[in-house]
């Protein structure tokens, strides 16, 4: 068992705004990560690209640079924020480092592009619990993971709820 915690890990955790993820990290740390091991976790948040049309809204108004740079820095803002809240959930974590990525794209492609890139030994990440309809829709990003990620691929669902459990 030693040898396992010796071996340096790189286990990269998809992060995004839904709780689903906080979820999944958490979990990571509690079920993934080992004392005193030489991990690295490397906490991804994926900004989504602008759609393609955004100069023009659906009018066929042309948006100002202004409200196109307005819509950059919330962008950037949500970033920063979805990170500084996965890395407070870290706070505690002892010997581990962890690292931070922001990236730009298709979740579903880069997700997969920085698992290769990186050479994560574990990609984390949570699942969003989409409907059938919904997911026919929006294409599940964890799915798209599983079936194009080359390294073992860890998927938590959300917790059951406890009430009514006692």
């Amino acid at each position: 068992m030693a040898d396992v915690a010796a071996k340096e890990r790189k286990i990269l955790v998809a992060v995004d705004e839904g709780e689903e993820s906080g979820n999944a990290l958490s979990w990571c740390l509690k079920n993934v990560i080992s004392e005193n091991s030489k991990d690295t976790l490397v906490l991804l948040y994926v900004k989504p690209p602008r759609a393609v049309y955004t100069a023009l809204d659906g009018t066929g108004y042309l948006f100002s640079s202004d409200i196109l740079a307005a819509m950059d820095k919330y962008g950037n803002d949500v970033a920063d924020c979805v990170i500084e809240k996965a890395k407070k959930i870290c706070k505690d974590l002892q010997d581990v480092k962890v690292e931070t990525r922001i990236e730009h794209g298709d979740p579903r492609d880069v997700i997969c592009q920085m698992t290769e890139k990186l050479g994560a030994d574990v990609l984390v990440m949570g699942s969003h619990g989409y409907g059938p309809i919904k997911r026919a829709f929006l294409g599940s990003v964890s799915n798209h993971c599983a079936q194009n990620v080359k390294c073992p691929i860890l998927i938590v669902k959300k917790p059951k709820s406890t009430a009514g459990n006692n």
